[in-house]
């Protein structure tokens, strides 16, 4: 096996630290150790030999899990669903496909289709307990508080939900028909959550779901809009792939940080929610949509990115932590704007948009740094062409990327109890007594 061969210049002790696949195990660095050094305070006490830790602010060059589920590799713009390329995946599939790839490993059979849409949909009738939740907001309240709100509401209804924290048998560990079921409701309480705020927000009456329809199919039938407009479903099955998961992003690694504690999955997809609505992640769309609207023309685009660039704002939508080139992801939403370009193009932010990449990836600025445009520039376009409000945006956006979060929180079920517990580095001094 490939090995790093490591030499203590402290001790002058040498190490082997076996490499797989491009990984060293942490462990193995935590076995290069050191006696303390004995300070006056602590000179009667047996000296403690302390091994190396790894600092690593933000996990920028750390794996926190081995997962098979989402691979990407960010330099040469390739993501993989289960070992799927997206691109074949989104040209021949509809999200409900690849939902159930994520989740469970294969794409689904006609008959395993139907269970999850039964089950899903009995999920999705809220009680009048949550109805009233969400409608005690105003019409104008922001959607994330909302969202939590009835999360909640919907947990408290849910018996094995509520008994999670009080047995001394983990729940759901190890036992995965008892995990599937509670992830499959966890998803339905949260389209149906999503299904009620737009309702609520536009005064419209919520549609009861219908137990033959896909996750997708029943979120647009509650709120009404499949009726008024089917181009919606048809556009969403294929934009909503694009998002289904994007490997240990900050939000999933939310979900798994909860879920180590062994809680149920409606508190771990809500500990991701939050997470998701932050202005560095899944908020990300909002703002970006919010700056394009701030710039209104394409006439003012090189304006604003001078001063991006002289550090007076920030270009969402542009730069991705992950990826060196450019967003996989962003060619194939092209190619649905393409397809439904007389939509697109009523929004005449499309030209601000485009006039940015257009701008950016000519600028040595953007160049030398590897900034190219990600999926979050464009994609809510596709949003806005088929009739939602702005604000919607990264709520049902949460609906597509909660079953590939859950996929994860699963596929944690299946590996030895770990509590997720970092570390830190200590920096200020001792103060003597």
């Amino acid at each position: 096996m490939a090995h790093l061969d490591v030499i203590d210049s402290r001790t002058g002790k040498s190490y082997q630290i076996p490499i797989d696949d491009g990984y060293i195990r942490a462990a193995d660095i935590g076995k290069i150790s050191i006696l303390e050094s004995k300070s006056e305070e602590n000179a009667k006490e047996p000296q403690i030999a302390r091994g190396l830790r790894i600092l690593d602010a933000g996990y920028q060059n750390t794996a926190c899990v081995e997962s098979s589920i989402t691979f990407i590799d960010g330099h040469r713009g390739v993501i993989r669903y289960r070992g799927q390329d997206i691109q074949h995946l989104f040209h021949n599939q509809v999200y409900e496909d690849v939902m159930h790839l994520l989740i469970w490993g294969h794409l689904p059979s006609q008959e395993e289709k139907d269970h999850v849409r039964q089950v899903m949909a009995k999920a999705m009738n809220p009680p009048e307990s949550v109805v009233n939740v969400i409608s005690a907001f105003p019409r104008d309240a922001e959607t994330m508080p909302m969202m939590l709100a009835g999360m909640s509401a919907f947990a408290a209804t849910d018996e094995i939900i509520c008994a999670t924290r009080h047995t001394q048998k983990a729940m759901f560990q190890g036992r995965l028909e008892v995990a599937d079921a509670a992830l499959e409701r966890t998803i339905g309480y949260l389209a149906s959550t999503i299904a009620l705020i737009y309702c609520h927000k536009n005064n419209k009456s919520f549609t009861p779901p219908e137990p033959s329809k896909s996750l997708l199919g029943n979120l647009l039938w509650m709120m009404g809009v499949s009726q008024e407009n089917p181009k919606v479903e048809e556009c969403l099955n294929k934009l909503w792939i694009l998002y289904a998961d994007h490997e240990i992003t900050n939000s999933t690694a939310a979900v798994l940080h909860a879920g180590s504690t062994l809680i149920d999955p409606v508190s771990a997809t809500t500990a991701g929610l939050i997470c998701g609505y932050g202005p560095l992640h899944g908020g990300a769309i909002d703002l970006a949509y919010e700056a394009l609207a701030t710039i209104g023309i394409p006439e003012r685009v090189p304006y604003f990115i001078e001063g991006v660039k002289r550090g007076k704002g920030r270009l969402f939508g542009y730069g991705h932590r992950i990826y060196k080139t450019r967003d996989p992801r962003l060619g194939l939403i092209e190619e649905l704007m393409g397809k439904y370009k007389e939509e697109v193009e009523a929004n005449p932010l499309i030209q601000v948009s485009l006039a940015i990449d257009k701008y950016a990836s000519q600028d040595p600025y953007f160049i030398e740094r590897n900034l190219k445009a990600n999926a979050d520039l464009m994609g809510c376009f596709l949003y806005t062409a088929m009739g939602f409000e702005p604000e919607m945006i990264t709520a049902i956006t949460m609906v597509s990327r909660c079953p590939g979060a859950l996929a994860h929180w699963r596929e944690s079920l299946t590996q030895p109890v770990k509590l997720w517990r970092p570390l830190q580095k200590y920096v200020a001094p001792v103060v003597p007594n």
